[in-house]
């Protein structure tokens, strides 16, 4: 039996692996995925027969750190765990939140594999002497002068101060509210002067503004470097009850202490977001054993209310966790068999159809179900496939996000691509939608982000079954964005070593055509033809060129730039750089400027560079999906809609109308819904049972704005009845 702590285990020489069991306490350690600790824990301890984690505070801030627990207990891949049940927020990396859909069925297959007892009643037997007594909690606010409230950078005045705007707002608000709160502390401790209390607190001007605060009083206090010793009798002491007041951090007071018997009230100075100390300090008075009620008086500045607030959100989400857990725990017992069985995968499904004059929507396996479509049936292939391992749409075997790696991936697409060369006219084009997979130093140990050319793959998979590649259309990102969503594009980082840094990763369209039966001249069997009356020469230098002469216009000055808004800065930047040769410098001039006025955006990129190519996509509108009418009926949202600008081109580009439109992997039914609206018939075959009822619905009201009669139609209806 060895017991040690986390340093030696992570940079020393204990093997874990030489161990038949291995058990960790406060297993918080694990709580971040980046982290060194998890890192090497990760690969230190894979393999031992078994592990264990304990914690009283499994997901203090968001649900997803417990998939963490499984990584490390070889439950399931982090990855796949993400994606089976978590929803991305485009907007900011790691902000991942449980799709509600499918919350109960994470909450099954947590107890599959964790425990959560909060006493023994939860599993049938007697709770004497672990009944927790109830727990006050008192909310102190103590006022600001809001007259002081500071000026932004581009000389708007605030109305309000607001902790919440940054950590260096924050910072100035715990200073100038000191004075306040300690005042508040007092007056709690001289109501009460018989109790014992600890005081939390988390600068060091406030623990020396308490010390001398309640000079006199009957108090000890420990901080960081205070001599060992010295700390250690100060803890026991208060622990013991020979001392009235204990004044300490969270951070060095906040675990493994017991000061349950003989103190029962605490006073928080201030107030933070780090709710894994906050909880982790109240329990240490609101523990088993403890025999009077528990008062917490927690004291904060009337500017730091949206603090509060997501303090108070934490809070509910951990007793929410805790509720859901133990309720399935009281529902099973610890036998988890019943739960697993609800988690198993399934295999087939029944196939449900529903058909217009205008579309075909299946609810079955696309590989299934394009095997029984004829031969040269379909005038346009146009589908995003999943991107290998990268999401899980359905916890279904037949769903080729589920998949381990790359190579299985294109082992299942080896049976959907011969098929859309079989069923596409001759001639015809398949246009494909993928975009490289980042990924991340802490999973791949290189310690950098790095790409996976998914893209390359795919054009090689496609070219092995007989398609012909036409190149690709390049689809433009916005990288500050990405950089929200990955943190692989960091300014910071850039500035530290820019040889680690990559660029933005796009998306891209792969164009696969194919070979027409005659390839004398390589014409399709049916061209999709254009008129030159409609499609004009110039029309066509535009689009084959894609390079706009100048129009004479100057761009404006930075003087008048900067009193434009973000938009009308891009509008006019786009307009200028399209008329004039690009120059980075003066790119990168009007950019500093932008940042040196404070106009320069910390959540969206601005001055874009058009693309000059017909070949690069720059304008399409990312947030222009059906995803957005999933929102507004609070419907589920697809996981990585097609954005409606790409699918419109593709259409109109390679196809005729009247003509049939095809996506395998149709989703809330993109494709099919744009093709009903330009004209053609649109099929399209998708697994999640969800999506194709939801994709329904537009699919019906696409059918039906395009077959309701016009003015027109009724004047023409009403000469034939004349005649």
């Amino acid at each position: 039996i060895c017991i040690t702590n986390y340093e030696r285990v992570r940079d020393g020489n204990i093997d874990p692996k030489t161990f038949l069991v291995t058990s960790l306490d406060e297993a918080s350690v694990l709580r971040s995925f980046g982290s060194k600790t998890y890192q090497t824990f990760l690969d230190k301890f894979k393999g031992v027969q078994y592990k264990f984690v304990a914690t009283a505070t499994p997901s203090p801030n968001k649900y997803k750190e417990l998939i963490h627990y499984a990584g490390y207990l070889e439950i399931l891949d982090t990855g796949q765990a993400l994606t089976r049940w978590f929803k991305r927020d485009s907007t900011k990396a790691n902000n991942l939140t449980l799709h509600p859909h499918k919350e109960r069925e994470f909450w099954m297959w947590m107890s599959s594999w964790a425990l959560f007892v909060t006493s023994p009643r939860d599993l049938g037997y007697d709770d004497a002497g672990y009944a927790l007594p109830a727990m006050n909690i008192t909310y102190h606010r103590v006022s600001v002068n809001h007259s002081s409230a500071p000026v932004e950078r581009d000389g708007q005045a605030r109305m309000f101060r607001d902790a919440a705007l940054g950590l260096k707002e924050a910072a100035k608000e715990k200073r100038d509210s000191l004075s306040a709160r300690i005042e508040k502390m007092k007056e709690i401790i001289d109501s009460d002067p018989e109790s014992h209390y600890i005081i939390w607190h988390d600068l060091e001007s406030e623990r020396h503004a308490i010390m001398s605060a309640l000079k006199g009083y009957d108090i000890v206090e420990v901080y960081g470097s205070q001599d060992i010793e010295t700390r250690e009798r100060n803890v026991i002491d208060f622990s013991e009850g020979r001392v009235q007041y204990l004044a300490t951090k969270p951070e060095l007071s906040g675990q493994g202490c017991n000061f349950q018997y003989h103190c029962h009230k605490e006073i928080f100075l201030g107030i933070g977001y780090e709710f894994n100390d906050f909880i982790q300090s109240i329990h240490r008075v609101y523990r088993f054993l403890q025999q009077h009620l528990v008062e917490i008086n927690i004291i904060y500045a009337e500017s730091e209310g949206e603090i509060l607030k997501a303090l108070q959100k934490k809070w509910t989400q951990h007793n929410y966790l805790v509720e859901q857990m133990t309720e399935i725990i009281r529902e099973f017992g610890l036998d988890s068999a019943n739960s697993r069985q609800s988690l198993m995968r399934t295999l087939g499904l029944a196939r449900q159809e529903k058909a217009g004059k205008f579309y075909r929507a299946i609810n079955n396996d696309c590989i299934l179900e394009v095997m029984d479509m004829e031969d040269n049936s379909v005038s346009l292939i146009h589908t995003s496939i999943p991107f290998s391992n990268h999401y899980e749409y359905t916890p279904s075997y037949n769903d080729m996000g589920h998949n381990d790696n790359n190579d299985r991936f294109f082992e299942q697409m080896d049976f959907l691509t011969p098929e859309l060369l079989r069923i596409l006219q001759p001639g015809r084009l398949a246009v494909i939608h993928v975009k490289d997979r980042i990924l991340f130093g802490n999973a791949t140990g290189t310690g950098m982000p790095t790409l996976d050319p998914f893209s390359d793959m795919t054009v090689f998979h496609y070219i092995k079954h007989g398609f012909q590649y036409m190149g690709r259309i390049t689809v433009e990102t916005d990288v500050v964005r990405e950089n929200n969503q990955t943190y692989r594009l960091g300014w910071s980082e850039k500035c530290r070593d820019g040889s680690k840094m990559g660029v933005g990763c796009p998306e891209y369209l792969l164009l696969f055509r194919k070979l027409p039966t005659s390839t004398a001249k390589a014409y399709a069997d049916v061209p999709v033809a254009k008129s030159k009356k409609e499609y004009r020469r110039g029309r066509w230098q535009v689009d084959a060129r894609a390079k706009w002469n100048s129009s004479g216009n100057r761009f404006l000055s930075p003087e008048e730039i900067k009193r434009l808004s973000c938009e009308q800065i891009n509008r006019y930047f786009s307009a200028f750089v399209e008329n004039n040769i690009y120059d980075y410098h003066e790119h990168v001039n009007i950019a500093t400027m932008l940042d040196d006025a404070g106009s320069l955006p910390a959540s969206f990129e601005t001055l874009r560079y058009p693309a000059r190519t017909a070949w690069v996509w720059s304008d399409v509108v990312r947030m222009r999906t059906l995803n957005g009418e999933q929102s507004k009926k609070n419907l589920q949202q697809h996981i990585c809609p097609l954005q409606i600008d790409i699918v419109e081109r593709v259409i109109e580009n390679w196809s005729n109308r009247g003509e049939t439109v095809f996506d395998p992997f149709g989703g809330i039914m993109t494709v099919p819904y744009m093709a009903v609206k330009l004209g053609r018939s649109g099929i399209a075959t998708e697994l999640n049972a969800q999506y194709w009822r939801d994709g329904l619905k537009y699919l019906e009201a696409a059918e039906a704005e395009a077959t309701a009669p016009t003015l027109f139609d009724a004047m023409n209806i009403e000469k034939s009845i004349i005649n």
